[in-house]
């Protein structure tokens, strides 16, 4: 198919791949990840990239990696479990180069939802520099909190994946996600499994993976009033030049519902982005270089 480039980065996908390399497939180690990192947010795709994703235990060890660069010049999101709150934060805090942005907060199985924004309230003393996402249980739990975060401060995180086929929500588990979302006025980040740009069925694996942009278009379709069938067939559709059309017509308000998504990999989305017609020829040859 054509490819027209664009000449710029489109506003719908400015910073909408959070650098989570550490975690599996990918599991690149810290000592490479956080210089690549670094690369990328300095090359001409930095645009593209959101915050560097770390799990909380492994904080301390960013003191040493980034000792050389510029105060608060290191985007970091923490994912942390709930009652790990305080101390993530704590020790993001401490590192002169951090600047920490966001927490992605894991609910264990024994936590009701009704006490979860109650926790985080007590924990954060109304932190406004955060951006906290919540990681919505894939159970009963899911309705009670996602209506127990409208209207505070937090934000969801829908899990989209990971290392087994058990792991992925099919497209009508995720429709009604995102849906419920939408009507509850709760923002949200993706989180694993979204590994390209279109749904497809993974050659190794043989898992189905939701593609990010299927999930973007699917996100503006529920903000026009869609209903699930609708996203159902959004989210299932592998055709490239009809998803890639239907994210051009995109309105940059998408992203106040669908704010990010964690990638172990920024260079391969990026790519196939580039690919179907999405980025500046610039940011193609860059990419190709940081990846080199």
């Amino acid at each position: 198919m054509s490819t027209p480039q664009t000449s710029r980065v489109p506003a719908v996908l400015v910073g909408l791949f959070d650098d989570a390399a550490v975690f599996p497939p990918g599991s690149l180690p810290i000592e490479q990840a956080v210089p690549a990192h670094v690369a990328h947010t300095r090359g001409a795709h930095a645009d593209l990239v959101g915050a560097f994703v770390l799990a909380a235990k492994d904080v301390d060890r960013l003191a040493e990696l980034t000792a050389g660069l510029p105060k608060g010049s290191f985007d970091l999101s923490v994912t942390v479990a709930l009652p790990g709150v305080c101390e993530a934060v704590a020790a993001a805090r401490r590192i002169p180069a951090v600047r920490l942005t966001g927490l992605e907060v894991a609910v264990p199985d024994a936590v009701a939802a009704d006490t979860v924004v109650p926790a985080l309230a007590a924990a954060l003393h109304d932190d406004t520099d955060l951006t906290v996402y919540v990681e919505v249980p894939r159970d009963d739990r899911r309705e009670a909190l996602l209506a127990g975060l409208a209207g505070t401060p937090y934000l969801a995180k829908f899990r989209t994946g990971g290392v087994r086929a058990d792991l992925y929500p099919d497209e009508h588990e995720l429709a009604a996600a995102v849906l419920a979302a939408t009507r509850a006025g709760v923002a949200f980040k993706a989180t694993a499994g979204l590994h390209h740009a279109l749904r497809n069925t993974d050659p190794e694996t043989g898992f189905e993976q939701h593609g990010f942009l299927n999930l973007l278009v699917a996100t503006g379709a529920a903000l026009k009033g869609a209903g699930e069938a609708e996203l159902v067939a959004l989210l299932a559709d592998r055709d490239g030049e009809r998803v890639t059309e239907r994210v051009r017509a995109q309105s940059p308000q998408v992203r106040d519902l669908f704010r990010s998504f964690g990638t172990c990999s920024v260079a391969e989305p990026a790519t196939e982005s580039a690919d179907l017609g999405l980025l500046p020829a610039a940011t193609v040859a860059d990419l190709t270089e940081v990846s080199a």
